[in-house]
């Protein structure tokens, strides 16, 4: 009794499954790619451009709340901050979270 519509409905609609599932999560993927990865992907561009560009002198914020001014950038994945005066700490470049002040490059 409940097999027969069962079978009359997917037979009539067999064709709909690629406009019933295909579409609605291509849809929902690009709506998910314009809205959440494609933002998040130029927010870390900025950001790694940003710490790239770190020099001497540059008074910066670190995640955890830290303001300091640059004094040595020691290689590629380190700083030296000064946060008060005589008082230096290393800081991994990637915790640098913005930069208040930015130094004026050397004229060459």
């Amino acid at each position: 009794m409940f097999v027969t519509p069962a079978y009359a409905q997917s037979a009539a609609g067999g064709g709909d499954v690629f406009t019933s599932l295909v579409i609605p999560m291509l849809l929902i993927f690009g709506i998910m790619y314009f809205l959440l990865i494609r933002p998040q992907q130029k927010k870390l561009k900025e950001h790694q451009n940003m710490v790239n560009n770190l020099r001497r002198g540059d008074q910066v914020v670190t995640q955890g709340g830290i303001v300091g001014k640059v004094t040595k950038v020691r290689d590629d994945a380190e700083i030296e901050i000064e946060i008060a005066q005589g008082v230096n700490v290393r800081v991994v470049k990637h915790t640098i979270a913005t930069v208040r002040s930015k130094t004026e490059p050397a004229e060459s």
